[in-house]
């Protein structure tokens, strides 16, 4: 639908449905939603000629001294809030990022994704992602007293949230966001909900909706939702799975090959694009995996990978074959494990895709696939000894992994890349210099 048509829908759904505030979201780079909310009378305005912002106040921005900017609302994801009243009624858009001589402003995740994507389209491809996002209820956000003691699949007494993944759900759903599952995962009150694929860009639109509206239930229901990678230590952690996958401009799954001789049903792209995934994953793990906690997720003998290895059976491994539909064209695809919901998913999303067409491009061949479970009980020295690469196993390595990388400082910009590296230098020095209760009962009493 063009553009003029898009704004004009937008004018006259606020007239019909008595919007009076119409917030526009962003997110800085780190991941974090912002927002100012606008009239309805200065819209036309801000379609045309954007609306006017301080950007030395966002994390990742700009300095003082160049902070003029402009948001640009995208009427294609308007949407009116449903958690907020139906009289004097509160909607939604996503915004582009300008500055004031009309460029893209290259500190803005959304542009870096939409750069990529582009050039993913140059090459004739759409890039489809479809994540799995698992977060915990809480009593409140000052501890991790839970809510339930259920487990996977549970449908019991014991998974006291399902009202509330219930009202997230359809509250999704009213938002235009389609959702394939939801259900109780392995932890004592950990859930998840699954969205059905998309475009990616749509997708990152859609996981920052998905994320606040969690948040906004839980609130409402008056307990707190945590999308904390590890936040229990005897619990599992929370990862965001990604399913992604190309599909070409007759609308053909780049992905999928009936005759693969190896019986994974994937073509020679996929085979390119996912050894790309695994050549350059420790490199871009500090955007899939960008805190502190991420790295007490990525352990030896835990549910997240930490093997550079790919598979069909072997959960264990960075890079699986979903075989549910082995034989369907569309449900072919791949999956990455390793990245956590504390992810910019705008960010993460495109470090994917460039590091698969960086395979693609270079004619990557992936190893051998790995379907022994038992390499997710091996420790990263036993991997290794095996001849097997892992992630890194802390931020501190992952920053320095990420500084040297020249894709990564293609993909994102100079601007978002060196930002990252001080900002999570920062936080890893931070880190190094607490002291935790784990060190004063080890070493207090005996030193």
């Amino acid at each position: 639908m063009p553009a003029n048509f898009q704004q004009d829908f937008v004018l006259k759904t606020i007239e019909s449905r008595d919007v009076h505030f119409v917030r526009f979201w962003f997110t800085d780079v780190l991941g974090s939603m912002k927002s100012f909310a606008v009239i309805p009378s200065e819209l036309q305005g801000a379609f045309n000629e954007g609306m006017g912002f301080d950007g030395s106040c966002i994390e990742g921005f700009t300095p003082a001294q160049e902070s003029d900017m402009l948001a640009f609302p995208d009427a294609s994801t308007f949407q009116v809030l449903p958690w907020r009243p139906e009289s004097n009624a509160v909607a939604r858009m996503f915004c582009s990022i300008r500055t004031p001589d009309g460029e893209p402003f290259e500190g803005d995740p959304r542009h870096v994704l939409a750069r990529t994507v582009q050039a993913a389209q140059s090459l004739g491809y759409t890039f489809n992602v479809g994540p799995e996002l698992e977060y915990y209820y809480f009593k409140d956000a000052r501890g991790t007293e839970v809510l339930d003691r259920g487990g996977y699949f549970d449908l019991t007494s014991l998974d006291y949230a399902s009202d509330l993944r219930r009202d997230t759900v359809l509250t999704l759903e009213k938002m235009g966001i389609p959702v394939e599952y939801s259900h109780h995962e392995s932890g004592h009150s950990q859930h998840e909900i699954d969205l059905r694929f998309t475009d990616a860009l749509s997708m990152a639109d859609a996981v920052m909706t998905y994320k606040l509206v969690v948040k906004e239930i839980a609130l409402k229901h008056g307990v707190h939702a945590s999308f904390m990678p590890k936040p229990m230590a005897d619990q599992p952690g929370s990862g965001m799975h990604v399913h992604q996958s190309l599909f070409d401009r007759d609308g053909n799954n780049a992905f999928f090959d009936a005759d693969d001789t190896q019986g994974y049903g994937l073509s020679k792209v996929a085979k390119h694009y996912l050894a790309g995934l695994l050549r350059y994953a420790p490199e871009f793990c500090l955007v899939t995996n960008p805190c502190v906690n991420s790295y007490k997720r990525l352990v030896s003998g835990g549910e997240a990978p930490i093997c550079l290895s790919w598979s069909r059976t072997n959960r264990s491994a960075l890079v699986r074959v979903p075989g549910y539909r082995p034989r369907s064209e569309v449900a072919c695809r791949l999956e990455l494990r390793s990245p956590d919901p504390s992810a910019n998913p705008y960010l993460a999303f495109a470090v994917m895709l460039a590091a698969g067409l960086k395979g693609i491009e270079e004619g990557l061949e992936p190893p051998d696939p790995v379907e022994d479970g038992s390499l997710g009980d091996l420790t990263r020295q036993e991997l290794r000894d095996r001849g097997f690469a892992t992630l890194p196993d802390s931020l501190g390595q992952a920053v320095e992994l990420f500084a040297g990388s020249r894709l990564m400082r293609e993909v994102l910009g100079e601007h978002i890349h060196s930002y990252l590296v001080q900002e999570k230098r920062r936080e890893w020095n931070e880190y190094q210099s607490s002291v935790s209760s784990w060190e004063l009962d080890r070493y207090l009493e005996v030193l």
